[in-house]
């Protein structure tokens, strides 16, 4: 017996949308990455046993190396990563903006209150991305399931 209706397939304008997804998250991914990039000689000074101007440099490689997942690897790995990897620079920027919890373990003092331009540029552009990747996540698809013998 049939079902009364047909399992829905992605087709054309499913594979539109999750373009677009995946075009959004790595624009957001690159806007971070940029941000990071340009600022993290400004940080220098601010050090421990780990300098903030550093972990800046690690979040810019970190988004630069997510939007490409996103773009070319397309796999759910690589949108689980980028997904990671926008959230937790989020997570951070946000409390590290409104929490001052000093320098924990190796890490600097990086409490900065006030939301400049790029803090805001950083903000947009991760919260664009996990929204993107965790659409592709959500409505990620399974293939055809290959028998294992």
């Amino acid at each position: 017996m049939a079902p009364d209706h047909p399992a829905p397939r992605r087709g054309r304008p499913g594979r539109i949308v999750r373009d677009a997804a995946r075009l959004l998250a790595a624009a957001g991914l690159a806007l971070d990455a940029s941000v990071h990039a340009r600022l993290a000689g400004r940080y220098d000074a601010v050090t421990a046993a780990i300098g903030q101007g550093m972990l800046f440099r690690v979040e810019a490689a970190l988004a630069a190396l997510a939007a490409l997942f996103v773009l070319v690897w397309r796999r759910p790995a690589g949108d689980t990563f980028a997904w990671l990897v926008a959230t937790g620079g989020l997570a951070l920027l946000l409390l590290y903006t409104y929490a001052d919890i000093g320098a924990p373990g190796p890490l600097p003092d990086m409490y900065e209150p006030q939301w400049s331009a790029d803090k805001k540029l950083a903000a947009l552009g991760q919260a664009v991305a996990v929204l993107a990747t965790g659409f592709l996540l959500l409505t990620r698809t399974r293939g055809p399931r290959r028998d294992r013998r």
